[in-house]
């Protein structure tokens, strides 16, 4: 009996030991069922996002170009002779008709002096002559003579005013004198530089712009322009535009006038010009790092639900910082900007931050 027991027991535990294994599977499989779930459940991508809006969309063109003076000049004298008289002070103000500077004509005074008297002589002589003639006392070509007399003199003497016009100058229009480059006493010439006058108000802003928008560009358009190390904006309108375009360079070459009532405003200065080709009220623009390059255009990812979405897109302003977007988008629609390299249509995607920005500037 007692042997009996033995080998019950003995065979309960080899069969207990040849189970064993099974019952740890069974035991692992059912822990695996458990824990599948968490283990195949795909993290969800972090991103960023940006609520599209409507907002007015200035398309500018931004070019270089510099200040002009209104009216400049070389002052030169008409004759040669030595300089007798300087009537300016560099870098003052003069008014248009100022004698400026006046040469040597001492000689042609005394000519005209000489005239004035014959003119005297000749017009006592012609009125007496008139009133023999009239009596028929003389002949009518000794009064035609007499006649002739004077009328040369009066000729004589408008020429040499017109001489003597030409030893002086005088300012042509209402100015600044610049730099003077003689002294009194020297001797001048036609071809010499006696300083040059400027008028600089209002001022002229001179620029070009590339030939493709040469159509854009019309008489009595504001433009918006900086100078060097100074930030106020200024304001002009465009008056002038070359009818040709450079074959050179492939410009086209604008004029435009500017108050400068100031003096800030120096010819020869660079201003930075900035011109409004097109305003669009209600432009959808969104950050250019958040669009893609896809076959035959552009495409971009809004957040659908809890996804990306794909969306195909139409561009067509640019400005530095975004795109104008012309069909695809809405405001209101919620565009995902980072991330872009990992977005894929229908990934889970979690937003952690969300702007509402305004990229138009």
């Amino acid at each position: 009996m007692k042997k009996a027991l033995i080998t019950a027991a003995i065979l309960v535990i080899v069969i207990f030991l040849l189970a064993l294994p099974k019952l740890k599977l069974l035991r692992n499989t059912g822990s695996e069922q458990l824990v599948a779930p968490q283990a195949v459940q795909k993290p969800k991508l972090m991103v960023e996002a940006v609520t599209l809006r409507a907002s007015k969309l200035d398309n500018k063109l931004i070019v270089t170009g510099s200040v002009l003076s209104n009216e400049s000049l070389e002052l030169k004298s008409e004759s040669s002779g030595k300089i007798t008289k300087l009537f300016f002070e560099e870098g003052k103000p003069v008014t248009k008709g100022s004698l400026l500077l006046e040469i040597n004509n001492e000689e042609i005074q005394a000519q005209l002096q000489k005239q004035k008297y014959n003119q005297k002589l000749n017009q006592d002589n012609e009125f007496r002559q008139r009133k023999l003639l009239e009596k028929d006392a003389i002949s009518q070509e000794e009064y035609d003579n007499a006649l002739n007399r004077l009328n040369t003199t009066v000729a004589d003497i408008q020429l040499l005013r017109a001489q003597l016009e030409k030893t002086r100058i005088k300012a042509p229009f209402d100015g600044v004198i610049g730099l003077r480059y003689v002294s009194q006493g020297a001797y001048i010439s036609p071809a010499t530089v006696v300083a040059t006058l400027y008028n600089i108000s209002p001022a002229k802003i001179e620029f070009a712009v590339p030939a493709r928008y040469s159509t854009q560009v019309k008489r009595d358009e504001k433009i918006f322009f900086t100078i060097e190390n100074d930030l106020t904006v200024y304001e002009g309108q465009v008056y002038a535009v070359e009818p040709r375009i450079d074959p050179e360079t492939r410009t086209l070459k604008i004029r435009a006038v500017s108050e400068n009532k100031s003096g800030r405003l120096i010819p020869g200065q660079f201003v930075k010009v900035q011109l409004v080709l097109q305003s669009v009220e209600d432009a959808i623009l969104v950050p250019s790092e958040a669009v893609i390059p896809d076959q035959g255009g552009k495409k971009v990812f809004l957040a659908d639900n809890g996804k990306a979405k794909e969306v195909k897109i139409e561009t067509g302003i640019r400005t530095e910082r975004a795109l104008e977007v012309l069909s695809g988008l809405k405001a209101g629609d919620t565009l995902l900007t980072t991330g872009i390299l990992q977005l894929r249509p229908g990934i889970d995607i979690k937003i952690v931050k969300i702007d509402s920005v305004n990229l138009v500037k």
